[in-house]
């Protein structure tokens, strides 16, 4: 009887450990779940399908131009009677990695600011802050324009066309968004720095480094998860909008936006062009926020679910 009185406690804390926690809290949000299995299901067709589906995302067939969906081709054909669904498998691998990339850049931009500005008890803090609010002050999109504008033709002779346009839009489209993650990084060190555990480790010796990232950054790594979900979803609609502007990748790479945009002169007699890239795109950014929102439920201790 004893000893099963002393295994209780160590039971219930493995089943109450904070990871557990989290995926018990997260799995009760049911669309965040079916969200979840959703973009798994977006991100394995895009990763695997070439290798189930091998038809060429450059073969022509005359034959079939603008034809509908069929076993031959499950997504319908373009105006050259290539496969759209080979090439939207090829296009989903560029637009969710440069989301993925784009967001990565984002969230360490604004989380290192964030943290210099939330550390600061001087004038860099305010310095930093007044940074961010100039470049929330900027608008966007006609930057965004300029800078691809400036900046395509020599990356793209630096690197080619696919990975000079790739690193200008995931840096621009990154560098257009770390200002909502630094200041939500800036508040979350505001309120932690003054924590009981912080202030015992400053009152150990613990310098500021050490403060940050053995105490203070973990606690705040919550709202960033939450932010970088919202930053994937922006930049594949960024990089969506860019290239159905004819400002992304070039013509003869497919992603879901260049799809978008070769089939807009096609809408009244092949809608299925633009219908399943656009679906695709939906899918992708619904699913990423919704996880998002799952997420945020999960790892807010105040929230009883």
């Amino acid at each position: 009887m004893a000893g099963s009185t002393l295994a209780l406690p160590s039971a219930e804390r493995r089943a109450s450990s904070p990871w557990r926690e989290t995926w018990r809290r997260y799995r009760r949000h049911k669309l965040a779940v079916v969200s979840a299995v959703l973009l798994l299901v977006l991100i394995a067709a895009v990763v695997v399908g070439p290798f189930v589906w091998r038809v060429a995302i450059d073969d022509i067939d005359v034959n079939s131009r603008l034809d509908g969906p069929s076993l031959a081709h499950p997504f319908g054909t373009d105006d050259l009677g290539q496969d759209i669904l080979a090439r939207m498998i090829y296009g989903g691998r560029i637009s969710l990695a440069v989301g993925l990339a784009a967001m990565l850049v984002s969230v360490f931009v604004g989380t290192l600011i964030g943290a210099l500005a939330g550390m600061s008890r001087g004038a860099l803090g305010h310095a930093l802050m007044w940074l961010t609010d100039l470049f929330l002050s900027l608008p966007q999109l006609p930057l965004l324009l300029l800078l691809i504008y400036l900046f395509r033709d020599a990356l793209k002779a630096a690197f080619g066309p696919e990975g000079g346009i790739f690193i200008l839009i995931v840096l621009v489209i990154g560098g257009l968004r770390w200002m909502p993650v630094a200041r939500l990084v800036r508040a979350q060190f505001l309120s932690l720095r003054e924590k009981e555990f912080v202030e015992a480790a400053r009152a150990l010796g613990a310098s500021p480094m050490r403060q940050v990232v053995r105490h203070i950054l973990p606690n705040a790594l919550g709202p960033v998860i939450i932010a970088g979900t919202v930053d994937v979803a922006a930049a594949i609609i960024a990089e969506s909008t860019l290239s159905f502007l004819g400002l992304g990748f070039p013509p003869d790479t497919p992603t879901w936006g260049r799809l978008l945009y070769d089939a807009k002169d096609y809408l009244d007699i092949a809608a299925h062009w633009a219908l399943f890239p656009g679906g695709a795109i939906f899918i992708a950014v619904v699913s990423i926020n919704f996880i998002g929102d799952g997420l945020r439920d999960a790892l807010d201790a105040r929230k009883v679910i």
